[in-house]
């Protein structure tokens, strides 16, 4: 199994009212993959992995509101509106089997739609895969996003994964501050949880010197997965993601083809 190449932009379809970019498969769909990003993060960060996975794997990335062409759109500040809006975008799309990777807050995100799926509509996801943050019974809320715009942006450029001339630009810093600000609302009030099995394999991986989350928060994930669980450990930070791409994507490519006896039913 190869990882595709990100040299030739791969074309997109926004659908679900905005809330997915689609990348659709060039054959017969045999499986999906939801991608929920990053605090501050958009879909346009994931624009590479569009091709990654094969001609038949195709992939979502879900657009939050406030940023990119939802940019005129109020941010959403709640996990619990945000799990429940992505869950109804991307249920119509659980006619093949579908996992889910989220990175960062995205993780705790993909929990949240990987329980929404099971609970409410009885149908868990293939797999769960969680990137660079403590599992739900792990986190403690943070006042973060009530202090003021250095402090956001000092948090941002520690965890890294955005451009610095962004950062430090003024113009750009306003137009990106409000999502940013939305964004850390939501981490800084979520958790801790209960630690509830999503009915599914969850598979964690992490940088070896990420300063927000420890090799042993990424391994407490275990506690979620009554169906199997592994976790994989990277060199790089937070955002390993981007220097690591190729042996990550492999590996996530070889779990989406294991999980492929169909949508679960629970």
């Amino acid at each position: 199994m190869n990882v595709g190449t990100h040299r030739t932009a791969p074309p997109v379809n926004v659908v679900a009212d905005g809330w997915l970019r689609r990348y659709p498969a060039t054959t017969d769909v045999r499986r999906r993959l939801l991608v929920l990003p990053h605090a501050g993060g958009s879909a346009g960060f994931f624009h590479s992995w569009g091709t990654a996975f094969g001609s038949d794997t195709e992939l979502l990335v879900a657009s939050y509101p406030g940023r990119h062409d939802r940019m005129g759109e109020p941010c959403v500040t709640s996990m619990d509106e945000l799990a429940d809006r992505v869950t109804e975008a991307v249920l119509p799309f659980h006619d093949v089997p579908l996992s889910l990777f989220g990175h960062s807050m995205g993780a705790s995100l993909a929990h949240e739609v990987a329980l929404r799926l099971r609970h409410r509509h009885g149908r868990s996801p293939a797999a769960l895969h969680v990137s660079s943050r403590m599992p739900p019974h792990r986190l403690t809320p943070r006042d973060l996003h009530e202090q003021g715009d250095e402090a956001l942006i000092d948090e941002v450029r520690r965890l890294g994964g955005t451009d610095e001339s962004v950062l430090g630009d003024p113009d750009l810093r306003e137009i990106i501050l409000p999502a940013i600000r939305a964004d850390f609302t939501i981490v800084g009030t979520y958790g801790p949880r209960p630690a509830d099995p999503v009915g599914c394999p969850v598979y964690a991986y992490i940088g070896d010197e990420d300063p927000s989350t420890s090799v042993e928060d990424m391994s407490a994930w275990s506690d979620v997965a009554a169906d199997g669980f592994r976790l994989d450990v990277l060199p790089g930070g937070h955002f390993y993601l981007v220097e690591q791409r190729e042996p990550l994507l492999r590996s996530v490519l070889a779990r989406l083809h294991s999980a492929d006896d169909g949508p679960r039913s629970s």
